[in-house]
């Protein structure tokens, strides 16, 4: 049974139908609500009716909300929490999720790339398209699909290759001594002799370093599904600037934050006259010049973590030149 009601200037609809949830909405025009009542009814009779209530009801800012309290607190990392964060001001985030459909996000997609990088828009959009499934799987809102399943997603630009050229490194180290940042010149050395991330390096606690095995366990490090451990074999170099550092009575090895790191990279590249140059780019010196050492890609994987080979080699830049001497 269905029944068109007009109301001032809007038209209820309201389906009941033996089995189904009562069904209502307002529509501007009565054409729109005779087209909505012929749809639902259906929908029901061909019993392929799915209760989209809830996701009318529910905008993605309510679901980015719930999200951010249910499901990134079991997951490693704060940089998703700043995303999420970011998502909610977005003016999409007052939509419900009924509205939302990949135009929608295709839109947002074509506005960020206009202002930030490619790899940045795939983050969001991975960050959304997560929402969705928790959405559909687990928290029970029908008639929904992943929207970002439907568009392209953005190219990503070349894989870095940048590596220290020659000199580059000893003015860099001077530069970091020159700053205010004492931990800085420790952090960037052990950097190139480990490989470690930055989040590892300033994760490192000293219950978990053998300094006499050589060994230090890293826990909670960066995987692509699990919150998983590593032992990384130390060099004597390692131990050797380990040794050196005063101990922090909360038994951080580096009591300064990753983004405190960063600030003061920078500026020492900046002291040094070093251009394009990260943090993160001596990890790709460093897993280089342990294939320059001879080592394979057994044993440099357990160095550095890497669980593909297809990750090794984007981390891997050997120079031409130092292989033309080689052949000979």
């Amino acid at each position: 049974m269905a029944s068109i009601t007009k109301r001032g200037s809007t038209y209820l609809v309201r389906v009941r139908r033996k089995g189904y949830p009562t069904v209502t909405k307002s529509f501007r025009t009565k054409a729109e609500a005779e087209k909505f009542q012929l749809v639902i009814e259906s929908e029901m009779s061909r019993a392929v009716y799915v209760d989209r209530s809830e996701a009318e009801r529910t905008t993605l800012h309510d679901a980015l909300e719930r999200y951010l309290a249910e499901v990134i607190p079991v997951k490693k990392g704060h940089q998703e929490a700043y995303r999420i964060k970011a998502l909610m001001a977005e003016p999409l985030a007052r939509m419900s999720l009924a509205e939302l459909g990949s135009k929608h996000f295709a839109s947002y997609r074509d506005a960020e790339l206009r202002r930030v990088s490619a790899k940045t828009v795939r983050l969001s959009l991975g960050t959304i398209s997560h929402v969705y499934t928790i959405l559909i799987k687990e928290w029970g809102f029908g008639g929904l699909t992943n929207p970002i399943q439907q568009i392209r997603k953005p190219k990503m630009s070349a894989a870095r290759d940048r590596r220290l050229d020659p000199g580059e490194e000893g003015r860099l180290l001077q530069a970091c001594d020159e700053g205010r940042n004492a931990w800085l010149r420790p952090l960037v050395e052990l950097a190139i002799e480990t490989a470690m991330r930055r989040g590892e390096l300033t994760g490192m606690r000293w219950q978990d370093i053998d300094l006499a095995k050589q060994v230090v366990l890293l826990r909670d490090v960066k995987h692509p599904t699990l919150k998983i451990s590593r032992r990384v074999p130390l060099s004597s170099r390692a131990v050797e600037i380990l040794r050196s550092l005063p101990r922090c009575l909360n038994g951080r090895v580096f009591p300064i934050t990753g983004d405190g790191v960063t600030q003061a990279f920078e500026r020492a590249c900046l002291r040094a006259d070093i251009v394009g140059l990260t943090f993160h780019d001596l990890r790709h010196e460093a897993t280089s010049r342990f294939f320059e050492r001879g080592f394979d890609m057994m044993k440099v994987s357990a160095i550095t973590g890497h669980q593909t080979l297809q990750m090794l080699k984007r981390y891997t830049q050997l120079r031409p030149e130092d292989i033309a001497k080689e052949l000979g």
